[in-house]
């Protein structure tokens, strides 16, 4: 299934393409994919059911909208009625079924799309490679040359989404986990503004940080699936002018040790920019560089918050289940003291408003969405020093965002190392959601080089 959800939602709503057919071909070509460390979970019977409640709906002229009948999968960390959210984790294998739909997924539900399943993920979001020991790490579609990583946390999602497998999979993003599989597998992955969406029901990392988004294949896809998400019947965001997107392209951190493959797309896709009528500024941001240097002093937000959140495991029995990589890291939070946390804290909020005075008006940010293509799995698996060095340099573009509560999208922008895709970056202010989605439309052509 390479249709976005524009494509499918046309047949659907015409009647050339029924949602229980489309649904049952999306369950038997999740079944036959050869990689079944992508889905943990199928929800079979459920699918079937919204999928026949569509088309009777359609069928009637009494459909929901524009993606009623469309297929969606899950990361494992929504609560979904009548199952256990294990987020990754054998460790909660045995937790109580959810009782109710998370939030958004009852939002969405509400807007007539079919759940198929939940989807793999590093485990409790811990990670941005996506390496998971116990349900398997989900192969990269792009790759030709062996198992390269996904990229996570949100890897099944990405893959689920770039394989073909379903339309769009919901992520989460903490330090980077919906932006950071998208670029790796090459679709569009828009996190949006913390807070922008109700988060009940969804499992956290660190709630200072968590935000939430779709990986799918088209900008458009993501404006529709962001209405929904908000109870919203039709989206509200307008294509901007092209000739009106003015961005910043910072010269600090975002470039540092980036494979000349990657700077080279991402200046193709900047200079076919420019040539269609957006304007450029490049400068020096030294608050990057500051967010780094507060992080040394006194921890990460998100290890001080994901220890808290999971102490009782790490200091119990059920850490010798987990994830040794996840429990190590976790584990560091133990060393950040109260005064830390609380002078990160204030820190963040003066560095939010510091940036905002530094962009122009309506100026949107551009770098590369990370600084190199999806590595190999087995060297990452098999040295520890490697993989927390991978981690941290995949991390280091995206999470700046996260730390700055920005909104961002990343857009495929051409190809690096071994043929792997890149992403493009444009992030935004917080709360600039609209702006932001309205100028990737209109750039996301160009961009991707069509």
């Amino acid at each position: 299934m390479t249709k976005s959800i524009a494509q499918l939602s046309t047949l659907i709503q015409s009647g050339a393409l029924d949602p229980v057919a489309l649904t049952e071909q999306t369950l038997a070509n999740i079944k036959a994919f050869p990689d079944r460390s992508v889905f943990t979970t199928l929800t079979e019977d459920r699918a079937l059911a919204e999928a026949r409640a569509a088309s009777g709906r359609i069928r009637s002229g009494r459909s929901l909208g524009a993606l009623d009948g469309i297929p969606i999968a899950w990361k494992d960390l929504f609560d979904i009625d009548g199952l256990a959210t294990t987020a990754g984790s054998k460790v909660l294998a045995g937790a109580p079924p959810a009782k109710v739909d998370a939030a958004v997924v009852s939002a969405l539900k509400n807007a007539g799309m079919v759940s198929v399943g939940r989807v793999n993920m590093s485990e409790f979001a811990f990670s941005g490679l996506g390496i998971n020991p116990h349900f398997g790490t989900p192969a990269n579609p792009a790759s030709t040359d062996g198992h390269r990583i996904p990229g996570g946390s949100s890897s099944g999602s990405g893959v689920a989404v770039a394989a073909g497998l379903v339309p769009v999979a919901m992520g989460t993003d903490t330090g980077g986990s919906i932006r950071i599989p998208a670029a790796f597998n090459g679709i569009v992955g828009y996190k949006a503004t913390r807070g922008r969406y109700f988060m009940d029901g969804v499992f956290p990392l660190a709630k200072s940080l968590d935000s939430l988004g779709p990986l799918c294949r088209t900008v458009k896809d993501a404006v529709w699936i962001d209405a929904a998400m908000r109870g919203v019947t039709a989206p509200s965001v307008a294509m901007a002018d092209i000739r009106q997107l003015s961005l910043l392209v910072p010269e600090t951190v975002m470039f540092d040790g980036a494979e000349p493959e990657v700077v080279a797309a991402f200046e193709a896709a900047l200079a076919r920019l420019v040539k269609a009528g957006a304007s450029v500024r490049r400068a020096a941001v030294p608050l990057f560089s500051e967010i780094f240097d507060l992080m040394a002093r006194h921890g990460a937000l998100v290890t001080a918050e994901a220890y808290v959140l999971h102490k009782q495991r790490l200091v119990g029995p059920e850490a010798v289940d987990m994830d040794q990589r996840v429990v190590a890291r976790a584990r560091l939070g133990a060393n950040i003291s109260m005064p830390d946390y609380v002078e990160t804290i204030n820190a963040r909020e003066r560095m939010i408003a510091r940036m905002a005075e530094l962009l122009l008006p309506g100026e949107l940010i551009a770098s590369p969405t990370l600084p190199h293509v999806a590595p190999k799995l087995a060297p990452l698996v098999d040295d520890d020093d490697a993989f927390f060095a991978m981690n941290g340099k995949t991390l280091r573009n995206t999470l700046i965002g996260n730390f700055l509560d920005w909104c961002g999208v990343s857009i495929p922008c051409g190809t690096g190392q071994a043929g792997m895709p890149v992403g493009f970056m444009l992030s935004g202010l917080p709360n600039g959601d609209e702006h932001l989605l309205g100028h990737a439309l209109a750039a996301e052509q160009t961009v991707r080089g069509l």
